[in-house]
């Protein structure tokens, strides 16, 4: 009756020593460490980059105590904050001679100490959030108006284009805030343009009519257009945060939209408010240029001779020189989309533009008036320019699609198609709110959270061994291995661990717990009415399920509404919440069932059971510490 098959204890077997693999990685704590990331497309952190940098530490007399080379970034951690300091200002001064803003970020970071055999598992710690390791708090406000303003600029640009090739005469395209004025001389031509603005420009809502002894025609964004304008605005403000963010090395970055204009920013573990105001003002812009084709020009290429007035020299990413003139033809803000690509010619790996109505026509003369000349193409990050590509002119180029290529892997352009197309914020944003929250509060925060869920557990777990016995006793071992899956399911997913996190672990153990009242109730309540041992602890179980299950789903529904609708510390509750509900299902149930069968279904003619006092209706003792 009390039997539990081989494969029940195999799964409980195998729960806990996975749970106790992933949980054991969050006792090692951190090790301070130097971050080492690409600033620019075109430098890279390879296995080249960890042999620099194990040089510049021997020569420096600078022992790490472990160098890992994941993905794009390269980490050497350090026994204490000395050597971490130490070895960041001689990494900072190798890779990036000439400029502390060169093509490598050297950033502080905290790595985990965890072994190389549990990080070989992909056993890690839990991210912690900002109010337990500190960090810095960012409320950026999105200037709404001037994402309305730009959109407007670009459709105005675009209506005097489809005006000119239908032949469409008018008096003058002016804008007027968020809206275009057209002006005409005549009713019939404003009508015509009424008309093809009307087929071509779905997002603009018009209405003609005359003023003074001409013709107007006003245009403004449909309220559904500029609720989308101001979607995307935001929407592209927070992916730029998230690629300018990315080479801090904040391990579990918070960007999110707060409300309709607001952008929050938290960067778990970084100190210092200059570098992330840095960081988060960031640009990467292109520049299209004419290549000085003189001779002075070719010898300044390799170094023979002084650059020509009015021209500029940079460096392709092959390292050859390109003089270029300060005209500046075109900028990003032409581009209104960048993907990476394929050359239809040579399959190399290329990326495909494509320029608003504006930047088309401009490219357009550019191409013809220039046959067989060089066009270079600048990509400009942190004031810093650097030719992608320099072709020649074969023909024109209409129709605003461009394609620039330069000997670079299918890994660089998307590199660079991402940075062109959300290199650039789609509305400016201010800082109206910053708050630093130090290593030492977070530390605080941790100790107080840790010592709630301590003594919570131990609280629980002094009733439940007083009032219920050995049943108690195991059910306190349930609830540890429920607190056991639970740290280890967040480690698994790699979740955030914030403050209302550590809250809702505290508010899980006294839920876990009542599912086990439930049961222990139970089998009190058969062992009242006169059923044998073995018979009343089958049937507290089996009865105690329904209602254990009812109220968890309930309770999970509730969390589920809370991770579905809520934000920010909400969630963090949340998520903690629905993850304990589901161990807690696992442990109260399926383990401590497990452990009481192991104990007394071996007994054929058991006579009592551990399970407290239990009363009958009448007021005499049934049972007493059995």
């Amino acid at each position: 009756m009390n039997r539990y098959s081989i494969w029940k204890y195999a799964v409980i077997v195998i729960a806990m020593l996975v749970g106790s693999l992933y949980t054991l990685p969050n006792f090692f704590g951190e090790a301070p460490a130097v971050q080492i990331s690409s600033a620019k497309t075109s430098a890279k952190v390879d296995t080249a980059t960890q042999s620099k940098v194990e040089e510049v530490l021997r020569s420096s007399g600078l022992q790490a105590q472990a160098i890992a080379l994941e993905s794009t970034t390269l980490k050497v951690r350090f026994n204490n904050t000395d050597e971490q300091l130490k070895a960041k200002d001689a990494i900072q001064r190798a890779l990036n001679p000439q400029d502390a803003q060169g093509s490598y970020v050297v950033a502080l970071n905290l790595i985990s100490r965890s072994p190389q055999w549990l990080s070989s598992l992909n056993a890690a710690p839990m991210y912690l959030g900002l109010d337990l390791r500190g960090g810095v708090h960012f409320m950026l406000q999105v200037d709404m108006a001037a994402a309305l303003t730009k959109k407007a600029e670009s459709l105005s640009g675009d209506i005097r284009s489809s005006l000119r090739e239908k032949n469409i005469r008018h008096s003058g395209i002016s804008r007027d805030g968020q809206s275009i004025d057209i002006r005409f001389r005549d009713k019939e031509t404003m009508d015509a343009a009424l008309t093809l603005i009307q087929n071509q420009f779905a997002d603009l809502q018009s209405v003609a009519g005359p003023e003074g002894s001409e013709f107007k025609l006003r245009s403004n964004l449909k309220l559904e257009a500029g609720r989308k304008v101001q979607e995307q605005a935001l929407k592209q403000n927070i992916t730029t945060l998230h690629n300018r963010i990315n080479e801090l090395g904040v391990a579990e970055p918070v960007i999110q939209q707060q409300g309709l204009d607001r952008i929050v920013v938290q960067l778990p573990g970084v100190q210092d408010t200059a570098k992330a105001k840095d960081i988060l003002g960031r640009t990467a812009t292109l520049e299209i240029r004419m290549v000085d084709e003189s001779s002075e020009a070719r010898l300044a290429e390799v170094g023979s001779g002084a650059v020509p007035f009015g021209t500029e020299k940079y460096l392709e990413r092959s390292g050859q020189g390109v003089v270029v003139k300060k005209q500046v033809l075109l900028t990003g803000e032409n581009l209104t989309d960048a993907q990476p690509g394929f050359d239809n010619q040579t399959q190399e790996a290329a990326v495909h533009l494509t320029l608003d109505a504006k930047g088309a026509r401009i490219f357009k003369d550019v191409t013809r008036e220039n046959v067989g000349k060089r066009m270079a193409i600048l990509l400009f990050e942190k004031g810093k320019g650097e030719v992608v590509t320099a072709p020649v002119i074969r023909s024109e180029i209409g129709g605003g699609r461009v394609q620039i290529s330069g000997r670079m892997s299918t890994v660089e352009a998307a590199d660079t198609a991402l940075l062109l197309r959300a290199g650039s914020l789609a509305a400016p944003m201010e800082i109206i709110e910053e708050r630093t929250i130090g290593p030492s509060l977070g530390a605080e925060n941790i100790a107080k959270g840790f010592n709630s869920v301590t003594w919570g557990f131990v609280a629980v777990t002094l009733f439940m061994c007083i009032y219920y016995m050995l049943f108690g006793f195991i059910s306190s071992i349930a609830l540890a291995v429920n607190l056991l899956l639970l740290v280890a399911v967040l480690s698994m997913l790699q979740a955030t661990l914030t403050l209302p996190g550590m809250a809702a672990m505290a508010l899980v153990l006294g839920m876990a717990i009542d599912a086990n009242v439930l049961i222990n109730e139970r089998v009190r309540e058969e062992l009242r009415n006169g059923a044998a041992p073995q018979t009343a602890i089958y049937s507290g179980y089996e009865r105690a399920w329904s209602t254990i299950l009812d109220s968890n789903v309930t309770t999970l529904i509730a969390g589920l509404a809370l991770l579905a609708f809520g934000s920010g510390p909400v969630r963090g509750f949340a998520v903690v919440h629905c993850l304990g509900i589901m161990t807690s299902m696992f442990s109260a149930v399926f383990f401590s069932r497990g452990l009481v069968n192991l104990w007394y279904g071996g007994q054929k003619k058991l006579k009592s059971v551990s399970i407290g006092t239990v009363w009958r209706p009448d007021g005499t003792v049934a049972h007493k510490d059995n």
